[in-house]
């Protein structure tokens, strides 16, 4: 292995920056996902977060000093910049926190121990769920054996027809099986965390796209105190982009003909999958949809749900199969007792070794798109090159 050069370790200083410093330097400069962290972690409730079309990302409620500073901030409130996972030096930060280090250079999908191709053993679980049900297992395990007491989801509003994704608590097999799938759709899961505490949730998991999984230990390292310890586990989702909802009436209806209501499932292989209940299969071109990319995707550098105690994602040849990564203790201690309670299938990733190496690519790829002008960490290290991967069988 070639030496690369590393990040240095964070210089500990007074955290001072506030929302002031947040607007300027994530929300108005392109940096900002969505994810709404900043929202859940504000003790003042001053922070709103539009979850529609063409938002997808958080203001400022008050009047006083104008959408861009805040009184509590100018009394020493620091709560949304400490919890910002796109905030300065961010990557590291995490990187520390669970990892005891920062990623080398080749280390382009972030730090992690295993890689293997899952599934889930009920039927119901299976069928239901993403290429193969993993995350729904992994939940409903996780509520079984008191790891957890609630996670935050998303749901499709209301029946399902207008596929409109909102963010959820799920605590019981039927919140489980009503939020598996996937949307491809923005749904910032972590604005279900008030609701969760309100309902006496204290240990929560989250599942949320790789910008909402950096959000938890991005906290817990700048020890942003209650909101961040809650999270005891963190299921990152693989993610190139999210669509504005336009996708549907603008692309999907007006060139193929195909309304939102007639929708069942959707996917994407290397292509927008859409199949519709009257049993009809249709395909999409990628390039096609780009033009409907959420905004807040445009910058973010993490594919591979490099913060994630466990990341999983529906790539490669097998379809009813997910490519799922073990980074941390705690992932780990879950999927071994999911393997040994029986309630997953696994196989070697290199089963399927095309699907490790376009996870690798697609990851380098997003972290191209992490501008100069902000801290280079994200990005791609000098030398960057991905490390062989140990697989779990």
């Amino acid at each position: 292995m070639a030496v690369t050069e590393q990040p240095t370790k964070p210089t500990r200083e007074r955290w001072t920056a506030q929302w002031l410093e947040l607007f300027d330097e994530v929300i108005t400069s392109g940096l900002c996902t969505g994810c709404a962290a900043c929202v859940v972690a504000c003790p003042h409730d001053v922070i709103g977060y539009e979850h529609a079309e063409g938002g997808y990302r958080p203001f400022h409620l008050e009047d006083e000093l104008g959408p861009d500073d805040c009184i509590h901030g100018q009394k020493g409130c620091t709560s949304c910049t400490r919890a910002c996972p796109r905030f300065r030096m961010w990557e590291p930060q995490a990187d520390e926190l669970l990892f005891g280090r920062t990623r080398t250079a080749d280390e382009v999908s972030g730090v992690f121990s295993d890689v293997f191709l899952a599934r889930a053993s009920d039927a119901v679980i299976h069928e239901v769920g993403q290429d193969g049900g993993l995350v729904g297992a992994i939940l409903l395990w996780a509520l079984e054996h008191d790891v957890i007491d609630a996670a935050l989801v998303s749901y499709l509003e209301g029946d399902g027809a207008t596929w409109k994704a909102k963010p959820g608590v799920a605590t019981t097999r039927d919140d489980i099986v009503a939020s598996a799938g996937s949307r491809y759709t923005y749904s910032a899961n972590t604005l279900a965390y008030d609701e969760a505490v309100a309902a006496g949730h204290e240990r929560l998991a989250l599942v949320g796209m790789s910008c909402q999984s950096s959000a938890p230990p991005v906290m817990k390292a700048r020890k942003i105190g209650k909101v961040g310890r809650r999270f005891a586990l963190n299921i990152g989702l693989l993610c190139s982009k999210t669509f504005d909802d336009r996708i549907f009436e603008e692309l999907f209806e007006a060139k193929y003909g195909i309304p939102r209501a007639a929708i069942k499932k959707v996917n994407i292989k290397g292509r927008f999958q859409i199949w519709t209940h009257d049993g009809e299969y249709h395909e999409v071109p990628l390039k096609e949809c780009h033009a409907w990319t959420r905004e807040g995707c445009n910058h973010c550098p993490d594919f591979a749900a490099e913060h994630a105690d466990i990341s999983t994602g529906g790539i490669g040849k097998f379809n009813d199969w997910t490519l799922t990564i073990v980074r941390t203790d705690a992932g780990r201690e879950v999927i071994e007792g999911l393997r040994r309670d029986g309630w997953i299938e696994t196989r070697p990733g290199d089963d399927d070794p095309d699907a490790i190496a376009l996870m690798h690519k697609l990851a380098a790829k997003s972290r191209k798109r992490w501008p100069e002008s902000a801290v280079p960490y994200p990005g791609l290290l000098p030398g960057a090159t991905p490390r062989e991967v140990p697989t779990l069988g």
